[in-house]
């Protein structure tokens, strides 16, 4: 490659100027941009090149020659492989930092006028936060299955020692469920073969009201000892309310198949969110950070200042969440949601609060809004939308920007959408605030809540 001023396994010492979007360090070696992961700004380091690319590189670090004094000793046995966390080696305060600097620096770059990006709201103890665990099966080198989690960019299967975000029960029952297939000889599955039975094992957690489901993807029908293994589980663990057993025989990345067939219990478990209670079943989303997402919601609802008059559309609803938060202050909020599922649950979760002013439609976002705009003529006063990772579609947006609701509430998980998609907004709305929310502690993913009010 021409003009490259670096050579892949060739060893070179450097500076780190900045920190990327996930946390890795970031040099420069004649302006040529080289990754370090898990090397902190302000560092000198010696580093070994692993990856060139015509336009950049990626080094891998050797040793520390200047250490930064945010660095701290990694608290976790699997960090380096284990794709989970990627900032256990930064003091969490300036973790907090780096998603803001990470939010800002989109801003600076795709919007025409200046915004300043809050300062992150970080927990108090960011450990064990995590209520849902997806625990894959694998096997050893002995060839004896395991549990654990994959490794970074890969699904080689890393043994599973003890995770600091994950709810410590959670990890206690899936160590309960690999010792039972082991002691009955039940096979685990192998991606390569796509043989074996035990794919996945799913933990869901109601953190305040300490009901536990269990979930056991397999790639078939079912398995020996069926009865045996409920049995067991609920006997040393009575938090458990429900186990289910979900099928999933195809060749797929998806963990959980569409067939659920409940084993123990009614099929779901209940948690509270502030005042709410909610039904949660095995495929409904439910934010995995329920101390967070109280606190997301609650500033969401107090940035879009609802009033009595107010008509809401919630879009994206989920079971309801914050449809319901927005309830108790708005005259009637419309949900929309995708997943069948969910909306029977949003339905559920409306009755069992007692609130009768929200009305929730099964569809796609883009689908249901047009009918609810252009058929039934509603004009909402306030959008609150919290997409999945790929953000807004066209469509909906320039719905939204022919109703011209008064404010705009957007919670997202994926800054970069976040920021493509207020570009959008930015002739007709001010973005009045963009505030990071650390959702998930150690890792570089932030949540963000933004607020828009029409010109």
């Amino acid at each position: 490659m021409k003009n490259v001023p670096v050579i892949k396994n060739k060893e070179y010492v450097v500076e780190i100027v900045d920190n990327g979007f996930e946390g890795e360090g970031i040099a420069k070696i004649d302006n040529f941009t080289i990754f370090i992961p898990q090397a902190i700004k302000g560092e000198k380091v010696k580093i070994l090149i692993v990856k060139v690319l015509s336009s950049h590189a990626f080094g891998k670090i050797i040793e520390i020659l200047e250490r930064s004094d945010l660095r701290q000793t990694p608290d976790c046995a699997t960090y380096k492989r284990c794709g989970g966390c990627n900032l256990r080696h930064i003091k969490y305060e300036e973790t907090l930092k780096i998603k803001q600097n990470t939010v800002q620096s989109l801003v600076n770059k795709t919007l025409k006028n200046r915004v300043d990006v809050e300062e992150t709201l970080g927990m108090e103890y960011p450990f064990h936060y995590r209520n849902k665990a997806q625990f894959p099966f694998g096997v050893n080198k002995q060839g004896e299955p395991i549990i654990g989690v994959f490794a970074n960019r890969t699904h080689e299967v890393i043994q599973m020692e003890k995770c600091l975000i994950q709810n410590e029960k959670a990890e206690k029952i899936a160590k309960f469920i690999l010792e039972f297939i082991k002691d009955n000889n039940i096979s685990v599955y192998n991606e390569t073969s796509k043989k074996g039975l035990f794919r996945h094992v799913v933990i869901k957690v109601g953190v305040k009201t300490n009901q536990i489901m269990c979930i056991l993807v397999i790639n078939g029908n079912a398995f020996s000892k069926e009865e045996v293994l409920v049995k067991k589980l609920i006997a040393n663990f009575p938090e458990i309310k429900t186990i289910v057993k979900n099928i999933n025989t195809k060749n797929t990345n998806v963990i959980l198949g569409e067939k659920n067939v409940n084993i123990y219990g009614n099929g779901f478990i209940e948690d509270f969110l502030g005042d709410f209670k909610f039904k949660i079943s095995p495929l409904s989303f439910y934010q995995v950070n329920p101390i967070q997402v109280e606190n997301l919601y609650n500033l969401g609802v107090k940035f879009a200042n609802i009033s009595k008059n107010d008509v809401v559309f919630d879009l994206y609803c989920g079971i309801g969440t914050i449809s319901l938060f927005m309830a108790r202050y708005a005259k009637k909020v419309y949900g929309i949601e995708i997943v069948e599922e969910a909306i029977k649950m949003a339905k559920d979760n409306a009755c069992i609060n007692d609130i009768d002013n929200v009305e929730f439609f099964t569809g796609d976002v883009e689908i249901v809004l047009n009918k609810l705009i252009n058929e039934d003529n509603l004009k909402p006063d306030v959008v609150m939308f919290d997409p999945p990772r790929k953000g807004l579609d066209s469509t909906s947006i320039n719905n939204i920007l022919w109703i011209k609701p008064k404010r705009i509430v957007y919670i997202s998980c994926n800054p970069a959408t976040l920021v493509r998609d207020l570009a959008l907004f930015e002739d007709y709305y001010n973005i009045e605030k963009i505030k990071p929310v650390d959702m998930f502690a150690w890792t570089s993913n932030v949540e963000c809540v933004a607020v828009l009010n029409r010109k």
